[in-house]
Protein backbone atom coordinates (compact mmCIF):
# COMPACT_ATOMS: atom_id res chain seq x y z
CA UNK A 1 0.00 0.00 0.00
CA UNK A 2 1.40 3.40 -0.91
CA UNK A 3 2.02 6.03 1.73
CA UNK A 4 -0.65 8.38 0.41
CA UNK A 5 -3.36 5.75 0.83
CA UNK A 6 -2.73 5.66 4.58
CA UNK A 7 -3.06 9.42 5.04
CA UNK A 8 -6.35 10.88 6.16
CA UNK A 9 -8.43 12.46 3.42
CA UNK A 10 -7.88 16.15 2.93
CA UNK A 11 -11.02 18.23 3.20
CA UNK A 12 -11.68 20.71 0.37
CA UNK A 13 -11.67 23.68 2.77
CA UNK A 14 -8.08 22.81 3.79
CA UNK A 15 -6.68 23.04 0.26
CA UNK A 16 -4.31 25.91 -0.28
CA UNK A 17 -5.64 26.12 -3.80
CA UNK A 18 -8.34 24.50 -5.92
CA UNK A 19 -8.43 24.57 -9.72
CA UNK A 20 -11.53 23.65 -11.76
CA UNK A 21 -11.14 21.22 -14.67
CA UNK A 22 -13.77 20.21 -17.22
CA UNK A 23 -13.42 16.72 -18.71
CA UNK A 24 -13.30 16.95 -22.50
CA UNK A 25 -13.64 14.24 -25.12
CA UNK A 26 -9.85 14.33 -25.63
CA UNK A 27 -9.37 13.27 -21.97
CA UNK A 28 -11.43 10.08 -22.26
CA UNK A 29 -11.22 6.61 -23.67
CA UNK A 30 -13.84 5.13 -26.02
CA UNK A 31 -16.19 4.56 -23.08
CA UNK A 32 -16.16 8.19 -21.97
CA UNK A 33 -14.03 7.48 -18.88
CA UNK A 34 -10.97 9.67 -18.18
CA UNK A 35 -7.80 7.88 -19.25
CA UNK A 36 -5.41 7.46 -16.30
CA UNK A 37 -2.57 9.55 -17.76
CA UNK A 38 -4.90 12.55 -18.09
CA UNK A 39 -5.06 12.81 -14.30
CA UNK A 40 -1.34 13.70 -14.33
CA UNK A 41 -2.14 16.62 -16.66
CA UNK A 42 -4.91 17.80 -14.34
CA UNK A 43 -2.53 17.66 -11.36
CA UNK A 44 0.16 19.57 -13.27
CA UNK A 45 -2.26 22.28 -14.36
CA UNK A 46 -3.39 22.80 -10.78
CA UNK A 47 0.20 23.09 -9.47
CA UNK A 48 1.03 25.54 -12.28
CA UNK A 49 -1.99 27.68 -11.48
CA UNK A 50 -1.15 27.48 -7.75
CA UNK A 51 2.28 28.87 -8.63
CA UNK A 52 0.61 31.70 -10.58
CA UNK A 53 -1.67 32.27 -7.58
CA UNK A 54 1.51 32.88 -5.55
CA UNK A 55 2.66 35.41 -8.16
CA UNK A 56 5.19 33.27 -10.07
CA UNK A 57 5.29 31.31 -13.30
CA UNK A 58 7.66 28.81 -14.87
CA UNK A 59 9.01 31.14 -17.53
CA UNK A 60 9.61 33.90 -15.00
CA UNK A 61 11.50 31.56 -12.68
CA UNK A 62 13.67 30.42 -15.59
CA UNK A 63 14.29 33.97 -16.80
CA UNK A 64 14.76 35.76 -13.47
CA UNK A 65 16.20 33.05 -11.22
CA UNK A 66 17.57 30.58 -13.80
CA UNK A 67 15.76 27.63 -12.20
CA UNK A 68 13.12 25.11 -13.17
CA UNK A 69 10.70 23.09 -11.07
CA UNK A 70 10.58 19.44 -12.12
CA UNK A 71 8.61 16.46 -10.84
CA UNK A 72 10.93 13.83 -9.36
CA UNK A 73 8.33 11.50 -7.89
CA UNK A 74 4.60 10.97 -8.12
CA UNK A 75 2.26 8.43 -6.56
CA UNK A 76 -1.40 8.39 -7.52
CA UNK A 77 -4.19 6.35 -5.99
CA UNK A 78 -7.28 6.16 -8.18
CA UNK A 79 -10.54 5.74 -6.25
CA UNK A 80 -13.35 6.42 -8.76
CA UNK A 81 -13.50 7.28 -12.46
CA UNK A 82 -14.21 10.70 -13.89
CA UNK A 83 -16.36 10.88 -17.01
CA UNK A 84 -16.91 13.03 -20.08
CA UNK A 85 -18.31 16.55 -19.42
CA UNK A 86 -17.89 16.42 -15.64
CA UNK A 87 -16.46 19.38 -13.76
CA UNK A 88 -13.74 18.43 -11.30
CA UNK A 89 -11.84 20.32 -8.62
CA UNK A 90 -8.10 19.69 -8.41
CA UNK A 91 -6.68 20.66 -5.04
CA UNK A 92 -3.12 21.61 -4.22
CA UNK A 93 -1.71 21.64 -0.71
CA UNK A 94 1.97 22.09 0.06
CA UNK A 95 2.85 19.29 2.44
CA UNK A 96 6.55 19.99 3.07
CA UNK A 97 9.22 22.40 1.95
CA UNK A 98 12.97 21.83 1.86
CA UNK A 99 15.81 23.93 0.45
CA UNK A 100 15.56 22.52 -3.07
CA UNK A 101 12.53 20.25 -2.90
CA UNK A 102 8.87 20.32 -1.92
CA UNK A 103 6.08 17.80 -1.62
CA UNK A 104 2.46 18.40 -2.58
CA UNK A 105 -0.64 16.52 -1.50
CA UNK A 106 -3.25 16.74 -4.24
CA UNK A 107 -6.77 15.47 -4.67
CA UNK A 108 -9.10 15.38 -7.63
CA UNK A 109 -12.73 15.62 -6.58
CA UNK A 110 -16.16 15.54 -8.12
CA UNK A 111 -18.16 17.53 -5.58
CA UNK A 112 -17.74 15.56 -2.32
CA UNK A 113 -16.28 12.44 -3.94
CA UNK A 114 -12.53 11.87 -4.02
CA UNK A 115 -11.60 10.45 -7.42
CA UNK A 116 -7.82 10.42 -7.01
CA UNK A 117 -5.17 11.30 -4.46
CA UNK A 118 -1.59 12.11 -5.34
CA UNK A 119 1.64 12.84 -3.55
CA UNK A 120 4.00 14.78 -5.82
CA UNK A 121 7.65 15.62 -5.12
CA UNK A 122 9.03 18.60 -7.04
CA UNK A 123 12.69 19.63 -7.17
CA UNK A 124 14.18 22.99 -8.01
CA UNK A 125 17.06 22.64 -10.46
CA UNK A 126 19.46 25.03 -12.18
CA UNK A 127 18.19 25.99 -15.62
CA UNK A 128 21.05 24.70 -17.71
CA UNK A 129 22.85 22.04 -15.69
CA UNK A 130 19.64 20.60 -14.19
CA UNK A 131 21.44 20.16 -10.86
CA UNK A 132 19.71 20.77 -7.52
CA UNK A 133 19.32 24.48 -6.75
CA UNK A 134 17.77 26.31 -3.83
CA UNK A 135 14.21 27.47 -4.26
CA UNK A 136 14.46 31.25 -4.88
CA UNK A 137 13.90 33.22 -1.68
CA UNK A 138 10.90 35.25 -2.94
CA UNK A 139 9.11 32.03 -3.91
CA UNK A 140 10.17 30.28 -0.70
CA UNK A 141 8.60 33.06 1.41
CA UNK A 142 5.28 32.66 -0.41
CA UNK A 143 5.45 28.87 -0.15
CA UNK A 144 6.17 29.03 3.58
CA UNK A 145 3.05 31.13 4.03
CA UNK A 146 1.04 28.41 2.24
CA UNK A 147 2.05 25.63 4.67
Amino acid sequence: MSRIATRPSLQPELFAYSFPVRVYYENTDAGGVVYHAEYLKFLERARTEWLRHLGFDHQGLARTHRVQLIVTSIAVDFAKPARLDETLAVGVQLESLGKARCVFAQEIRREDEVLARARVTVACVSGEALKPAEIPEPLRRKMEAAI
